[in-house]
């Protein structure tokens, strides 16, 4: 994401794209942990196993994690190399999407009920806190800018995804109850990119042109993801990669690959205003097509690399690191770097970094500050204040 940056980091975002431990919405784990209770003075049956994680949606995390990665490390390899800008920009259409989908698709459950709301500060909020603090400090030394502010406000490189999750998940209940949601999220997204009066404040048009993934995410029902993953969509997902690539190929010297960042509106990038509505359906539509045929290609059986879907957020937030560092150490200034050898090299080096960093060794020394538990810092349901007869809130009757 370079200049996208990402990425991204659920209920348990922990897992970047999850709500719940198990692949399940929070609705239905709810329904299956009412039903799964034990009657009152029952002893609970702890020999029944527990539901299994969904491996395609681990399996999609880890894949999506390592085309973020790659797409990052290929960055500095595209100025006058067609072919790696190219791949680049296909890359960079569809993998962002991805995860906002899931992300979406994750979120159905969220109520704004009290745990949440407390899932929600320790698995987004606090990491933003964290790694916003954290890499404006590393950058002061990479980038020698030792008076940069820290600034909540303003998310630096891969940090926006988890500012912008926030609010997405927040406004969840909002999306839906409204009878046509991912028309309205379009429309936003839409007079977003007409705008550049709107500020940088939370990174606000990526927030917004990204909004209408999430909303589509909100709106898929397992039997849409089912639908994608027949051997069928596979075969016709090939031609699709391929124009793709011909496509951005062509389009390298004729076209700003820009607008899928969705940072800049449709002024700032140098198109007229009413281009701005247009290009938002078109990458709609490219993006969710290509995010299909991705998710056509993810093995829906367990593999190695399936564990390593759960520690993805520990991947997207620690990965930024390296990234910075190679820049700043020069290892992209030999020549050979840039060759069609080098950049295989690279594109190996950005996958098996990613991988290490989604290891559970990585996740479990991270987690006091990507999956802190905080308990300390909410109320129970002992702390909460007895309710006063003749109300609902516990506030006193006016009667």
């Amino acid at each position: 994401m370079s200049q996208t940056t990402g990425t991204s980091r659920s209920d348990r975002t922990g897992h970047l794209t999850e709500a719940t431990d198990n692949g399940r919405t929070a609705t239905e784990n709810d329904a299956a942990a009412r039903a799964d209770r034990p009657a009152p003075g029952a002893t609970p049956d702890r020999s029944r196993p527990q539901p299994a994680r969904d491996a395609s949606f681990d399996n999609a995390k880890y894949l999506a994690i390592v085309l973020v990665a790659v797409g990052h490390a290929w960055e500095p390899l595209r100025d006058g190399n067609p072919t790696v800008t190219a791949l680049y920009t296909v890359v960079y259409a569809f993998h962002m999407p991805a995860f906002i989908v899931m992300s979406g698709y994750f979120s159905r459950g969220f109520d704004a009920g009290p745990r949440r709301i407390q899932r929600l500060v320790t698995g987004v909020a606090v990491p933003y806190v964290v790694f916003e603090t954290a890499y404006t400090l590393f950058t002061r030394w990479t980038d020698h800018a030792p008076d940069r502010p820290i600034s909540l406000l303003d998310p630096l490189f891969l940090t926006w995804f988890l500012a912008s999750l926030f609010v997405w998940r927040l406004t969840t209940p909002l999306w839906l109850r409204l009878r046509w949601p991912l028309p309205v999220a379009l429309v936003v997204a839409a007079l977003a990119t007409t705008s550049p009066a709107i500020g940088e404040d939370l990174d606000l048009q990526r927030l917004l042109q990204f909004l209408p993934y999430f909303v589509l995410g909100l709106c898929l029902r397992p039997e849409h993801f089912r639908m994608v993953r027949g051997r069928r969509m596979r075969v016709l997902s090939i031609p699709v990669f391929a124009g793709a690539f011909a496509l951005a190929y062509w389009l390298v010297p004729r076209f700003t690959g820009a607008w899928f960042f969705h940072r800049d509106s449709a002024p700032e990038l140098g198109a007229p205003t009413w281009a701005g509505p247009l290009m938002t359906l078109a990458l709609f539509g490219c993006s969710t097509l290509l995010t299909a045929c991705f998710l056509a290609w993810v093995p829906e059986r367990r593999t190695w690399f399936t564990a390593l879907g759960a520690g993805t957020i520990a991947g997207y937030l620690l990965h930024g690191f390296f990234v910075v560092l190679a820049k700043y150490l020069g290892w992209y200034r030999p020549e050979w770097v840039h060759s069609p050898v080098g950049t295989v090299v690279v594109t190996l080096v950005a996958a098996g970094v990613v991988t290490a960093l989604c290891t559970p060794p990585v996740r479990r020394a991270v987690r006091v500050v990507v999956e802190p538990k905080m308990a300390w810092a909410f109320r129970t349901a002992h702390d909460r204040p007895p309710e006063r007869p003749g109300t609902r809130t516990g506030t006193p009757s006016l009667s």
